[in-house]
């Protein structure tokens, strides 16, 4: 082999060493899942039946799998960071709506039928719900605002809620914020849960408060 082809090969490793010391790591991804389940629906009276959740309306700027965050130091600014390297394990609509119909339904005893269907003229609790504001402050808090409607019939009166919840990260990094938004997500699952209960005993108020 020629001193130059030799030269030429050991640029080309240097430059193939190069960008793979250059690549972007792998991102890292987080769930809405509840880490710490609610505790069976039968010790807490809960009624059982089928619930549908619809798909959770928000902003567009959410609707992605990127966790959008905004730096502690940013204040109260427009400026937010999205992030390549955290994401979600699917889109933030649909990793809500995951996390909050598995919780809603285990926490009322009920089945999901927004996964696996319901039988015919079997009633069902239709639950809509809103993300109006989602902000996690890195190394702080996730600040969240939510409305929500429960239906029992096409032709029954909605019953409207709204919640909002404001969860310490506990840590520093992004996992911390994720956790503090999964406990955000549980919280949300424990008030629409609630307020189906209440909404089932006919009570006066049915919204959490």
């Amino acid at each position: 082999m020629s001193t130059s082809t030799t030269r030429a090969c050991a640029l080309a490793l240097a430059a193939a060493a190069l960008l793979a010391a250059c690549a972007s790591p792998a991102p890292q991804y987080y769930s809405l899942a509840d880490a710490e389940p609610a505790p069976p629906a039968a010790a807490k009276g809960s009624a059982t039946g089928y619930i549908e959740l619809a798909p959770v309306a928000m902003p567009e700027r959410f609707a992605r799998p990127q966790l959008v965050v905004r730096q502690k130091d940013a204040g109260e600014g427009p400026e937010v960071d999205i992030l390549e390297q955290h994401r979600w394990s699917s889109s933030f609509e649909n990793e809500l709506r995951d996390a909050l119909g598995s919780g809603i339904a285990q926490r009322l005893g009920a089945v999901d039928a927004t996964k696996g269907g319901r039988p015919r003229g079997q009633p069902v609790l239709r639950i809509a719900v809103q993300l109006r504001q989602f902000d996690a402050v890195e190394n702080s808090r996730v600040d969240a605002s939510f409305s929500w409607t429960l239906r029992r019939t096409e032709e029954s009166v909605p019953v409207g809620c709204q919640l909002f919840v404001s969860e310490r990260a506990g840590g520093r990094g992004i996992e911390a914020l994720a956790r503090g938004a999964q406990r955000a997500t549980a919280r949300l699952a424990d008030a629409i849960a609630h307020s189906a209960n209440a909404m089932q005993n006919n009570a006066v108020n049915a919204c959490p408060g």
